[in-house]
């Protein structure tokens, strides 16, 4: 896949922190209930921690109770892409950026309405833009 934005991994590795590397570029997770956005509700946008592609509003987000960031729909049709993730037993579709690539979390077909969708996201793959 190609991407926008395009840098080998020791780039990565020094633009980001230790965190951010791991779930963005090796594909890991935060633990449940422990990322800085978990409960976070202020109004304003998720951003990529790597790129800054603005990828979920805070009017999308809502409480699953998974203990990671969940929103109903991304921020555009532009800010995330999807594949077929057949890593573990259960199958899954991973979320990534779309403009760099980087892994962001799963998405579930088992979110509220309006779409029914739950994106799960790591919040170390994420930075917040507060609203003015």
């Amino acid at each position: 896949m190609k991407f926008k934005i395009e840098k080998p991994p020791d780039e990565w590795k020094e633009q980001l922190s230790v965190d951010a590397y791991r779930v963005l570029i090796e594909g890991g997770t935060d633990r449940p209930f422990e990322g800085k956005y978990c409960l976070h509700y202020e109004p304003g946008t998720y951003v990529c921690a790597a790129c800054g592609n603005p990828l979920f509003g805070s009017y999308e987000k809502y409480d699953s109770g998974t203990g990671w960031p969940s929103f109903f729909e991304p921020h555009s049709d532009m800010s995330v892409g999807t594949r077929p993730d057949g890593g573990h037993w259960l199958p899954r579709t991973e979320v990534h950026c779309a403009r760099c690539g980087g892994h962001l979390g799963y998405v579930f077909d088992d979110g509220p309405p309006p779409t029914g969708m739950r994106y799960c996201i790591s919040s170390s793959a994420l930075d917040f833009r507060k609203e003015l």
